[in-house]
């Protein structure tokens, strides 16, 4: 896996580098926000810190996603409950506040890893159809209508372990473990964040019925 560390305090970037390295990541950094625009198909995932000098780093998000579903793990010292919401919904993955623990970081890293390498492995080209919704399961797209709908890398993953068992009651638990990894590393808010979005790009609210006190399911 290469990450790209997206900070510009020397002695965060540092640690940062020492502890992936150690752990026998291949990292490199960059202290721009521009940087990443231009470099992000040279990485796997992305570690980007919220105040840079060029550019506010929700607006690179908001500039990233446009171009790439690479995933983010927001870093940064803003802890306020806003930013977190505002990170989420312009694409990041995660959101973690420093100084981070970097047992959990790594831990967070290390689920994605996993779900990329799953991903990897499966070879099949189902496509699954819901009156004029399509889903393209290998390929990661999406069509309402005829128009395709750009979803975040988590968006998708939601929309997959819904559509997997169409009419079946998923809890909050089951998708926080399939689409976040380990559950002690799973944030309950970033689900609800990013169920929100999902049924606000597929535009068929009455699709994801939500199951007041356990979970969601797929009306097909």
């Amino acid at each position: 896996m290469r990450i790209g560390v997206v900070e510009d305090d020397d002695g965060v970037a540092d640690a940062l580098m020492d502890a992936l390295e150690a752990n026998r990541i291949t990292a490199q950094r960059m202290s721009r926000g521009g940087d990443l625009l231009i470099r992000h198909p040279d990485f796997d995932l992305i570690l980007l810190d919220l105040g840079l000098p060029d550019m506010d780093g929700i607006e690179v998000l908001r500039r990233l996603r446009r171009i790439s579903a690479v995933p983010v793990i927001i870093l940064t010292a803003r802890d306020d409950e806003r930013s977190v919401v505002r990170g989420l919904r312009n694409g990041a993955d995660d959101y973690l506040v420093k100084p981070a623990r970097m047992t959990e970081l790594l831990a967070r890293v290390e689920a994605i890893r996993r779900r990329a390498a799953r991903a990897r492995q499966t070879v099949s080209t189902t496509t699954r159809e819901f009156g004029d919704l399509t889903i393209d399961l290998a390929g990661r797209n999406i069509s309402v209508a005829g128009e395709a709908v750009p979803l975040t890398t988590k968006e998708f993953d939601l929309l997959a372990a819904l559509v997997d068992n169409p009419g079946t009651a998923t809890s909050r638990q089951q998708l926080m473990d399939q689409v976040w990894g380990d559950t002690f590393v799973s944030v309950s808010k970033s689900l609800d964040v990013h169920m929100t979005a999902l049924r606000a790009k597929l535009g068929r609210p009455a699709r994801i019925e939500t199951i007041r006190g356990f979970g969601y399911r797929w009306i097909g």
